[in-house]
């Protein structure tokens, strides 16, 4: 067997430190798991993407709406998550 060292923020190594607890597991087992999955699947096992919220389009979009909230073109609407998804389809 062979030590790995690593640095973790202290916030992070506590929050994953409880998932692997109500897991029944230790973050030596949760990391051994990621591993033999990084193997098998060829690489980081999880899709790696930037949030799209952040992207300068959608930045771009949320100061125009903003803007025109505030010269009065555009009302607030207010409407629950389970709404919005309703209107989706």
């Amino acid at each position: 067997m062979a030590n790995v060292s690593i640095r973790v923020d202290d916030t992070v190594k506590r929050r994953a430190e409880n998932i692997c607890s109500e897991l029944g597991m230790s973050l030596s087992t949760a990391t051994n798991l990621f591993y033999k999955k990084l193997i098998s699947y060829g690489g980081i096992p999880f899709e790696l993407k930037v949030d799209p919220f952040y992207s300068e389009e959608n930045q771009k979009h949320l100061e125009n709406v903003i803007s025109n909230y505030q010269k009065g073109k555009t009302e607030l609407v207010h409407k629950k998550i389970t709404e919005l998804e309703e209107m989706e389809g």
